[in-house]
């Protein structure tokens, strides 16, 4: 058997993707990648998104705990379903973006799970609060390209997020899911 049957059937043995020490991923696709949310208010689940963020990664699945991360959203331009909740999400009960008008997520260590899955490791700022969070993340590899899927559950209170009658549970729940599409092309030669 030669050297490149015998990569091909360790490969498929292990789960591995085929190309995994020929990629390292880290030029984002903005256009085909994002970023939202899901809350629930008065018992009625809702999504949102952030209409802009940048994200700067590199990933080489041969070495995956030397993956970083990181993750600048705007909050002015937020959707969050009406342009009043959009409106109203800029106040100081909520996001303040007058004086943070951006939330951020830096990666501190990545573990390789399984084939395919990661646990990302890192700190959330949001209005000036930094939380040490975890998230798995899932990566698909197909057409050139590698996606990093995964969806965040935090407490929106822990980030000082939704004040006065929405600090109320029964009005908006305090749980809020992150969910991001990232995809990348390796980087540039």
């Amino acid at each position: 058997m030669n050297k490149p049957t015998i990569r091909v059937c360790l490969a498929a043995l292990l789960g591995l993707p085929m190309a995994a020490s020929a990629q390292n991923y880290a030029e984002l696709d903005q256009a085909n990648s994002t970023l939202g949310f899901t809350y629930t208010q008065m018992g009625v689940s809702l999504d949102g998104k952030f209409r802009r963020f940048d994200a700067s990664l590199t990933y080489d699945p041969a070495a995956p705990a030397s993956a970083t991360t990181r993750v600048v959203v705007p909050l002015a331009p937020i959707d969050t379903g009406s342009a009043e909740g959009d409106a109203e999400v800029q106040g100081k009960d909520w996001f303040a973006t007058d004086t943070h008008p951006t939330a951020s997520f830096t990666s501190t260590s990545v573990e390789a799970k399984g084939p395919g899955q990661l646990l990302v490791t890192g700190t959330l700022s949001i209005k000036g609060n930094d939380r040490t969070v975890s998230v798995p993340v899932i990566v698909t590899e197909a057409n050139g390209t590698a996606t990093f899927d995964g969806t965040l559950k935090i407490n929106r209170t822990d980030f000082g997020v939704g004040a006065g009658i929405w600090g109320d549970p029964e009005v908006v729940a305090h749980e809020v899911s992150i969910s991001f599409h990232l995809v990348a092309a390796p980087a540039a030669q």
